[in-house]
């Protein structure tokens, strides 16, 4: 199992550890020392030995480069991020959720397999497994897995429901993510069963907790706050930074991907505030993402116009740069606004806002 990646990424080179989200930016000529170390097993270059040890206290004095490193060959399609939605099923039932009907429901592993080749093959380094609730699915393993040995640094954004299994722990500390998610939906029992809809949610979400930070597991927490949780904000936020040194907050509800409206109804008010003007982003030319039939779409909010990945491979990408363009453009009521460019909200996502016909307070500054 390798220990280190060596990876074109977009316009650089790249020398990562599993595990670790902290890389080393490297020049052309010595991702290529490496790479042809690799082909002729030749010993480790005295510099990478250097490298290793110095950001990661790694021993490479007795490995030969065919064991630990793993060289990723360059893609023509420059994307460099991917999140995969591995299946939209989840053991909760959250108000909030922006995947309304949660089906359980997604590829088998012939076709999963091709897909992540798929995705090898167009250059994505960063994926992040999510869902619904991937841990769930059946063929989770095994993703997880094949994505890992493929060379990707892997992301899982999880309920932490299943995190304390024994199994599912094997499979995180044998291959290590970069960053495993979770959400903070309450700080007690009766507020975070209540907002899931699940009795015994709050005891497995602490357990899991508990079990990854044993495990050593790098953590990231999410605060969400909503109007049913709201009173137990600053618990929550204490909670999420006794576990992990990473916590983001989240407020803003939106509209279903579909377009629903119900999570709308979860926006506590006075959590209502703006947010930094949004300036563009590089959906559909670096990063995109795919849902669990293997559609890739823009992002995670722009999926019109999706491209069957398995139908036609790779080489489908190539649109998706012009898909994303489009979809940035301002049309309608936001074509002639005068304050474009203090937006906070990107067009895709005024899009959905209109089809779950929501007050304009929730993504327009005229109000």
């Amino acid at each position: 199992m390798h220990e280190l990646i060596a990876a074109p990424f977009l316009n650089d080179y790249l020398l990562l550890r599993p595990g670790n989200a902290s890389g080393v930016k490297i020049r052309a000529h010595h991702y290529l020392e490496l790479r042809q170390a690799v082909a002729a097993d030749k010993s480790v270059p005295e510099w990478l030995r250097k490298v290793a040890h110095g950001r990661w206290g790694l021993d490479l004095d007795s490995q030969r480069p065919s064991e630990t490193l793993l060289i990723r060959e360059p893609s023509p399609y420059g994307h460099g991020r991917a999140s995969y939605e591995v299946n939209n099923g989840c053991n909760w039932a959250c108000d909030h959720c922006v995947y309304g009907t949660k089906r359980h429901e997604g590829l088998a592993w012939p076709a999963r397999e091709q897909l992540l080749h798929v995705l090898r093959d167009a250059g994505i380094l960063w994926i992040e497994l999510g869902g619904g609730e991937c841990t769930i699915d059946r063929h989770f393993p095994d993703t997880y897995t094949l994505a890992y040995d493929l060379g990707m640094m892997v992301e899982i954004l999880t309920n932490g429901s299943t995190l304390f299994r024994p199994h599912m722990l094997d499979l995180l500390t044998m291959r290590r993510p970069y960053r495993v998610t979770l959400s903070v939906y309450g700080a007690t029992e009766n507020t975070f069963d209540g907002f899931t809809n699940r009795r015994g949610a709050f005891k497995k979400f602490m357990r899991g907790l508990a079990a990854a930070r044993e495990a050593g597991l790098p953590l990231s927490l999410s605060v969400v706050v909503t109007r049913e949780n709201a009173h137990e904000a600053p618990a929550m936020r204490a909670l999420a930074t006794r576990f992990a040194s990473r916590v983001r907050e989240y407020s803003h509800m939106s509209p279903t991907f579909a377009g629903g409206s119900e999570p709308l109804a979860q926006q506590a008010p006075e959590y209502l505030h703006r947010t930094t003007p949004f300036t563009g982003c590089d959906a559909g030319h670096t990063s995109l993402n795919v849902n669990p039939f293997g559609l890739a779409s823009v992002c995670k909010v722009s999926r019109d116009h999706p491209i069957p990945l398995l139908k036609e491979g790779v080489a489908g990408l190539s649109r998706l740069g012009d898909i994303a363009d489009r979809a940035l453009q301002r049309h309608s009521g936001c074509s002639g606004c005068t304050l474009q460019k203090t937006c906070t909200t990107c067009m895709p996502l005024v899009t959905l806002y209109r089809r779950a016909g929501s007050p304009l307070n929730r993504y327009c500054q005229h109000t």
